[in-house]
């Protein structure tokens, strides 16, 4: 894409152009990080293919080093947010990932991606509690992980570019130690699709889907736990998810959708994050 900006997210389904991964540490406390534990090679050997998978449909993928220690730190989604302007460095509420927003800012800025906001004193919040609903629209949820003040922090970075959020409250579900995010239950696949395991989804936010005329995909409970719903789109009816989940995947691929599956027992499932964990969009474009 010649010309093209170094980052500028505003959807969560138009081309994917641009697309930072980091490479997983293979050393750390993984039992603190809630991990079971992986083996370090199949772990760096299913992250490579999943880059590489990335590349083949048509990403520029930006590559980070890892972060030796911070076992968490292969999930990019959640330290950081970009938005149109650029980056928004996000706290995090669980104590093993405490850090890991300023550990991205030095591979953000040597992929061209400015820093344009930081959540800072009580605020917490991760990636995954976020989700593009328009250009204009955040959505945002209200959880253990993410918290009112970061909401009031988010719609004051936001304003310049004309972006808001809209909150939806999460259910207790099991409880603060365990992860509930947003996207753990709705991925937009389409403009008019997403997958949702409606029985976590707040009432509100599937009013919200039927109002903007988004056709819902509804995903078994069984295949929720094995992160059936976190797909990543790489372009409008075009996604990539994990292996293993075969009703959605058929239920997407009836729907006209292109499904692209990568194998990720190690990298995905022993550390319970899927393709959108794995990514920090930088740069959406048509």
């Amino acid at each position: 894409m010649p010309d093209a900006p170094a980052c500028g997210v505003r959807s969560m389904v138009e081309p994917l152009r641009r697309v930072l991964i980091r490479r997983p540490a293979t050393t750390g406390d993984f039992a603190a990080a809630q991990w079971r534990t992986p083996d370090p090679g199949r772990l760096v050997a299913e992250h490579e293919a999943f880059g590489e998978l990335l590349a083949g449909l048509g990403c520029e993928v930006v590559v980070a080093d890892p972060v030796e220690g911070m076992v968490d730190a292969v999930y990019v989604c959640d330290p950081v947010w970009v938005s149109g302007r650029g980056a928004i460095v996000l706290r995090s509420a669980k104590p093993a990932r405490v850090g890991e927003g300023e550990a991205m800012v030095p591979d953000l800025e040597a992929a061209g991606v400015p820093v344009i906001g930081r959540l800072t004193g009580t605020a917490t919040a991760d990636g995954g509690d976020m989700v593009w609903l328009d250009a204009e629209t955040l959505a945002v949820a209200r959880g253990y992980r993410t918290n009112a003040e970061a909401h009031r922090q988010l719609d004051e970075i936001l304003a310049p570019e004309g972006a808001r959020t809209l909150r939806f409250d999460l259910p207790h579900d099991q409880g603060p130690t365990h992860v509930l995010h947003l996207m753990s239950f709705i991925s937009p696949v389409a403009h008019d699709l997403a997958v949702v395991f409606e029985p976590l989804a707040p009432v509100t936010l599937i009013q919200e889907l039927q109002e903007r005329g988004i056709r819902i995909l509804p995903l078994d409970e069984d295949e929720y736990h094995s992160m059936g719903c976190n797909i990543l789109a790489v372009r409008p009816g075009v996604v990539v998810v994990l292996d293993g989940n075969p009703r959605i995947r058929r239920a997407l691929e009836a729907a006209g959708v292109e499904v692209h599956a990568y194998q990720g027992g190690d990298v995905s499932l022993k550390g319970d994050g899927g393709p959108t964990c794995l990514t920090r969009e930088l740069l959406r474009a048509p």
